[in-house]
């Protein structure tokens, strides 16, 4: 039964930078042969470490995935991941982006977030840590030095979140830059109301500290404006020019639109929620837990935020964003379920810290890294949000401590004058919401993230029955398998051989077996030998470009051969006059079956000469 390749298919497609960044693909014997328009979007280390995948190469042009005799099957795996109709390079690609506009945003976002999510882990673990010190110790930044540099390194990379997300740097430390006036008020005192002859402000926070949504739309368009400046900058002033039009060009439009746009939405937000609230408590506390995450993602949690700020200066207690508590843990439920279900190692190993900040009422790591980009789990922890948030509202729930997250927030419901009761509310409804999201995703499959169940590729492979010896498949010189000019087999990656320069042009068959492959254009063929050595030969580097010109085979897969049988011609001659090398390496590719695989020829050999002894 053939294997499925679907799962290593997916991810390579993903860490290459999506369909959309494939401009042409091919593949040889041993690797898929991209041509990307962006190299940068691919995901290279992701890539080398992934099982199923010997390593990635970037040469002649091309980033090659290197994958191994099964090369074939995961080309065709490919081909089905929306990759069908991709051309020849030089040709005019059209390629569907595939997806609807909700589904590209979330990928987008979870994409931006996916290289900080074990930072973010950690720095929320770290804010809990400070919360713990506070609730417990009563130690606080204003009377320890340890919980001082404890929470700015907690706190640090939410609160300059535009900075770190944002690929121009410049951008995001423009939109958080300390001389800014905070506030409307300030912008009216300094006089500082327009900007190109639109109105200036900033979000109702006073700053674009912790947004998040704001970088990510600023850098969408410096994309578009830096791209059409490399197009149109000449080469000697591209280093300078780009940027400087760049950031002139972006900045001022993102304080001018954005600004503005964000407050409108928020002051409506603001107007539409206490409408709500006035109107029945029990539906805005189920409208606003429903919505609280969104909000957040996109800075429009700031509509509330001075609400409630408001409410408990004049009372000392708030009533406004109580419901809060009930979604942080909605988040550690429904990702409990994932991290008990799912089979995907990289999800586990991004999980487990993102759970114990969720605890500490940090959700950004589960949100970003796990829940949004599965998606159902995210509309899940809403769901559950919403069905338990009216009840805050309907006990009247007061919180008397207003800034602490997650566990840390419950003491905060001790009220003055009810004593513990609150408290007990609060808690039983956290435990609901932690129950019910871990029960609705528990009985729903767990969505794949990075492709497959395992994330991985388990190699099948009959162990070898004994010792052998591999005559040459050809006569030439003998090339230690080190100096071959492809690091792909120099390296020893493909697994242990030797390599020829060629005399002649033909191959015969090194063992006695059976032909596994044939590659189409004819410069490559594997076998594998009665004795359970799977053996690769590789006519030439990059010969796969010449589409077979020159190449003559006189088998095909599942043919039984004898040692010395012909297997393939080729003309040296055409190798030659298309400027690749000859070098052929002869791989055995399941090296790891056997003992030591040793190379007892030298200098000049001719066909049937012995050339390699494996060892089992």
């Amino acid at each position: 039964m053939a294997k499925d390749y679907t799962a290593l298919a997916k991810d390579i497609v993903k860490h290459v930078g999506g369909k959309d960044n494939v401009v042409d693909l091919q593949h040889c014997v041993t690797r898929l042969r991209f041509t990307l328009k962006d190299v940068s979007k691919a995901d290279t280390e992701y890539l080398k470490k992934r099982d199923g995948i010997v390593t990635v190469v970037q040469a002649s042009g091309q980033y090659q995935v290197v994958i191994g005799n099964h090369v074939p099957d995961v080309y065709a795996a490919v081909l089905e991941q929306g990759i069908a109709g991709v051309v020849r390079s030089g040709d005019t690609v059209h390629s569907d982006t595939g997806g609807n506009i909700f589904s590209r945003v979330i990928d987008v976002i979870s994409g931006i977030f996916q290289p900080i999510l074990g930072v973010m882990a950690a720095a929320g673990i770290i804010k809990g840590l400070v919360a713990l010190l506070k609730a417990v110790f009563a130690i606080t930044p204003q009377t320890s030095t340890l919980a001082l540099v404890l929470n700015a390194t907690g706190d640090g990379l939410y609160q300059f979140l535009p900075i770190i997300l944002a690929v121009t740097a410049a951008i995001g430390a423009a939109l958080v830059f300390p001389s800014l006036p905070a506030g409307v008020e300030a912008l009216k005192e300094a006089g500082l109301t327009t900007l190109l002859g639109l109105p200036f402000a900033l979000p109702a926070s006073g700053s674009y500290l912790s947004t998040v949504i704001p970088i990510i739309l600023a850098i969408w368009f410096a994309s578009h404006v830096e791209r059409f400046m490399k197009k149109v900058s000449p080469e000697v002033a591209k280093m300078f020019l780009v940027p400087f039009v760049t950031l002139l060009v972006t900045v001022p439009l993102t304080f001018a639109i954005v600004g503005p746009v964000a407050n409108l939405i928020s002051d409506g937000l603001s107007k539409g929620f206490m409408t709500i609230l006035d109107f029945n408590p029990f539906v805005y506390g189920a409208i606003l837990a429903a919505l609280w995450q969104v909000l957040v993602m996109f800075g429009l949690h700031w509509a509330i935020i001075p609400l409630a700020i408001l409410q408990f200066s004049n009372e000392g207690w708030t009533t406004i964003i109580v419901q809060n508590s009930i979604v942080a843990f909605t988040q550690t439920g429904v990702l409990l379920a994932i991290l008990l279900k799912t089979k995907e190692s990289k999800v586990k190993s991004v999980g487990w810290p993102a759970f114990i900040s969720s605890i500490f009422g940090v959700t950004e790591p589960s949100i970003y890294g796990i829940t949004l980009p599965m998606k159902t789990p995210f509309l899940i922890s809403c769901a559950v949000s919403a069905v338990l948030g009216g009840w805050t509202q309907f006990f009247g729930l007061k919180n008397y401590a207003m800034g602490a997250l997650g566990i840390f927030g419950i003491p905060g419901y001790i009220s003055p004058t009810e004593g513990l009761k609150p408290m007990f509310i609060i808690i039983a409804l956290d435990l609901l919401a932690i129950a019910l999201s871990f029960a609705v995703q528990f009985v729903l499959p767990v969505p794949t993230l990075f492709g497959g169940e395992e994330s991985s590729e388990i190699k099948v492979t009959s162990k070898p029955v004994s010792s052998q010896v591999l005559t040459s498949p050809m006569i030439g010189t003998i090339v230690d398998l080190k100096n071959v000019p492809d690091e792909v087999f120099a390296s020893g990656s493909m697994g242990e051989g030797i390599a020829i320069d060629p005399a002649d042009g033909t191959v015969v068959a090194p063992a006695n077996g059976e032909i596994t492959l044939v590659f189409p254009t004819g410069h490559a063929i594997g076998m594998k030998t009665d004795n359970g050595a799977e053996v690769l030969i590789h006519v030439g580097m990059d010969t796969v470009s010449l589409a077979g010109k020159g190449f003559k085979t006189f088998v095909k897969a599942g043919d039984k051969v004898q040692a010395g049988e012909k297997l393939i011609e080729f003309n040296l001659s055409e190798i030659r006059e298309a400027k690749l090398q000859t070098i052929t390496p002869i791989i055995v590719t399941n090296s790891a079956d056997f003992t030591k695989v040793n190379i007892i020829a030298s200098g000049q050999v001719n066909s049937g000469d012995q050339l390699v002894t494996i060892e089992v």
